[in-house]
């Protein structure tokens, strides 16, 4: 059997796989064998009798916790079995963390270290206390904004209206032995980020990846950060649609209000604010694309999340406080209720992507664009053809002909598919007059 993520083979004892151990108890535990080749082969070991006694021994000594070290036996040689278990309290060799990810072991140190220390002891980014800051020091009109606004949602008893922020932090237990947590800090206080580097967000609109127009960035407390990061995109990122119900003038966003403010509450929620960068959200004409810095659970892929509906955001007591004040329905379900409103509102769901710490959340006006084509199973040429009908607003079958460089013919068939099997275009004229439009 090969190596796996919690199975490590070892042709003879180092005591380097001290790190392997400590690695594994900072974990989900995991085997090392001392005896076999990388292909789970037993070659054995002569020094067994004297390994048996020395690794724990080791262990206990450098490690201060007991492992599980059983003698093998396989076609006459002997191999050793070292079974670790998993520890809830943080485990160091010589002062040094480890922590097995995937088939690799790390040194845990600078932020990771600090992070992975907060988890052991059942605590949050979040839920740091933050010396110096008092309550006196918060934003009064957010505390109202937040009590109409849980109070409007029924998340919070009417007969709250009158709480003290002193009160409000305590209800969220934001507030320890009188000292602010940084959520406190972040969700209240008009200038979130004299303390928390990157604690605001970046807009702006692009022509080309390389070409930008014009930018905005959004600061304050959390609570104005995203009704005025939704303002904007609204109202000066993206056009509306006008349309008449009788004499009544409807206006029809280009993206749904309640997907857009479920996105950047995300983002803030989700957000690993020990990177010293803002959420940034770029406009183009044809999409929104949002980034966090930020990183899914260990071994989680972007489907596993839309699959599993995590219910436990990176900062549970800044989305505990979103909730409360009627921003969310329910955490864990967020994923859902974008792709929803997409779909009513008749554009593409929004796509959602991870890779190492780049958290990415793609909004699109329509589907006439390479990705969405490419899967509705269009060729190059019919992909080609639909976006210049995009840019130019019609094709006919000699310019099809000659973008494409193919024969009447192809174009022909390949224009009747986009009009008939994937209603993509419609026909308009006949004879030589005829083209195709959107």
């Amino acid at each position: 059997m090969p190596e796996q993520q919690n199975i490590e083979y070892k042709s003879s004892w180092h005591e380097e796989y001290l790190d392997w151990i400590c690695g594994f108890a900072n974990a989900q535990g995991g085997k090392i064998y001392i005896g076999k080749d990388d292909s789970g082969n037993v070659i054995g070991v002569d020094d067994y009798k004297d390994l048996i006694e020395k690794i724990p021994n080791k262990i206990k000594n450098l490690l201060g916790i007991t492992t599980e070290v059983n003698l093998l036996q396989e076609d006459g040689k002997n191999y050793i079995e070292i079974v670790v278990q998993p520890y809830s309290v943080p485990i160091s060799l010589r002062g040094r963390y480890y922590y097995r990810s995937g088939s690799v072991k790390q040194e845990l140190t600078g932020v990771a270290l600090n992070e992975f220390l907060l988890e052991r002891i059942g605590k949050k980014w979040d839920s740091v206390l933050v010396p110096d800051v008092k309550v006196e020091d918060l934003k009064p009109e957010t505390f109202t904004f937040f009590k109409e606004k849980g109070i409007k949602s029924g998340r919070i008893d009417e007969g709250s209206r009158n709480d003290t922020p002193l009160q409000v932090l305590e209800n969220l237990k934001l507030i320890e032995k009188n000292y602010l947590n940084r959520a406190a800090v972040m969700l209240f206080h008009p200038a979130p980020e004299k303390f928390v580097s990157g604690a605001y967000i970046k807009i702006g609109f692009f022509r080309t990846d390389s070409d930008l127009l014009f930018q905005d960035e959004i600061h304050g407390t959390l609570f104005e950060q995203v009704e005025k990061t939704v303002d904007f995109l609204l109202t000066k990122y993206t056009k509306a649609l006008i349309s008449y119900e009788g004499l009544t003038r409807v206006e029809t966003c280009e993206y749904p209000k309640d997907a857009l403010r479920e996105a950047v509450l995300n983002a803030v929620a989700h957000k690993d604010y020990t990177g010293p960068y803002p959420i940034q959200i770029s406009v183009y004409a044809d999409k929104i694309m949002m980034w966090n810095y930020g990183r899914l659970p260990e071994n989680w892929t972007v489907e596993d999340l839309l699959d599993k509906h995590s219910s436990q955001p990176r900062n549970p007591d800044i989305a505990t406080a979103f909730f409360r004040s009627g921003y969310v329905e329910s955490w864990g379900r967020g994923m859902d209720k974008m792709k929803n409103l997409c779909i009513e509102a008749k554009i593409p769901v929004p796509q959602f992507s991870c890779k190492g710490n780049d958290f990415w959340a793609v909004f699109r006006k329509d589907i006439y664009n390479e990705e969405d084509l490419s899967e509705l199973g269009l060729n190059d040429r019919q992909i080609k053809a639909v976006l210049y009908v995009k840019e130019k607003g019609k094709i006919t079958n000699a310019e099809y002909q000659k973008i494409n460089k193919i024969s009447k013919r192809t174009a022909a068939y390949d224009l009747i598919e986009l009009v008939e099997k994937y209603n993509l275009l419609k026909q308009t004229g006949a004879g030589a007059g005829t083209y195709y439009e959107i």
